[in-house]
């Protein structure tokens, strides 16, 4: 079906285009455009259903009412609703949000940024994949509005909103040590980013502050790459062959991961075995028993993000001090 272009109104009207753009774009009062004139145009454009082209319109404005969200993986109830709340959010205040997942992966990011910004977006929210530091440099250099959510780049001075990722973790591995564990398993990703190393080092500094001694070997690495089933399967020999009487996991699709490789090596939760997840999910909420998390504050990640984008746009760019938001994550106790 055809679109409705300003010359499709501008002839059922019987004015020019030029009159009815100038409408369109709030300017009737100022060209001394009558208010009748006006009404029937703005009448004739919601009957033929009118929808502005966005990135010509960027073209002659500098602005399209669009911001891009690029995130890890649309599938993943963290990410999908901190993606609802930013798209709520954004359009509170009149912007329309175009997400896509990244799905980790840096040669994907680059070149779904490389769309997004050949879109004229306003602003960019985003979870950064490992080695996009230059992508982001060069965004911020070009005095684009962007905040990074989640996670962030320590030598970047740009605006973040995260969790305490350190302190979600050390409370988490504490709990299942304070209920009498005494092997906790850490089943982790194998990604250096900031995040994860927080993550890492909370449940070390748990450890060590109970005054025990650090174990290499009851840490296991999942790439993000390797399937279900590789997974399911290395977690599995891990429970097997070392035998921790805990895990803690890092994300929430490591801790369904976890879930069956318990199930796959006949223990149940909590009788042979504690748990604890970073990150919180409905399987481990309805679930029985029902998995003890690390919640993550993802109405307060996303509304924060937003905000600090939008006061960008008001200054047409970065903050020149950028802010820096880490929210506080809460252990939420369960059945495990």
């Amino acid at each position: 079906m055809k679109s409705v272009s300003i010359k499709d109104i501008a002839s059922q009207v019987g004015v020019s285009t030029t009159t009815v753009s100038f409408v369109l774009n709030g300017k009737a009062k100022e060209k001394r455009i009558s208010e009748d004139l006006k009404n029937e145009i703005l009448k004739i454009a919601e009957k033929l259903n009118y929808r502005p082209n966005q990135v010509a319109r960027g073209l002659r404005t500098g602005q399209t009412h669009t911001l891009g969200l690029l995130i890890e993986d649309i599938s993943n109830p963290f990410f999908a609703n901190l993606a609802k709340v930013v798209e709520e959010e954004a359009d509170r205040s009149g912007y329309t949000v175009m997400f896509c997942s990244t799905e980790n992966n840096e040669n994907r990011a680059s070149s779904l940024l490389s769309i997004l910004k050949h879109r004229q977006m306003d602003g960019f929210l985003i979870t950064p994949t490992p080695g996009m530091e230059e992508d982001i440099r060069s965004l911020y250099d070009d005095g684009r509005p962007l905040v990074l959510i989640d996670r962030y780049f320590p030598g970047l001075n740009t605006s973040y909103v995260t969790v305490d990722n350190f302190k979600g973790s050390f409370d988490g591995t504490s709990y299942l040590l304070s209920r009498g564990c005494q092997r906790v398993g850490l089943i982790t990703s194998g990604s250096e980013q900031v995040q994860m190393q927080s993550r890492f080092n909370g449940y070390k500094e748990a450890i060590e502050g109970q005054g025990k001694a650090f174990d290499p070997s009851l840490v296991l690495k999942i790439s993000f790459e390797i399937g279900h089933d590789e997974a399911v399967n290395k977690i599995s020999e891990f429970v097997k062959t070392i035998k921790p009487d805990a895990l803690f996991c890092t994300t929430n699709y490591l801790g369904i991961y976890a879930l069956e490789s318990i199930r796959v090596n006949g223990l149940s939760l909590p009788a042979d075995m504690g748990m604890v997840c970073f990150d919180d999910h409905d399987l481990f909420r309805l679930g029985s028993p029902a998995v003890s998390v690390i919640a993550q504050p993802i109405a307060q990640l996303g509304k924060q993000a937003v905000m600090l984008l939008l006061e960008q746009l008001q200054h047409k760019g970065p903050d020149q001090v950028s802010s820096k938001i880490i929210l506080e994550p809460s252990l939420v106790r369960r059945d495990t």
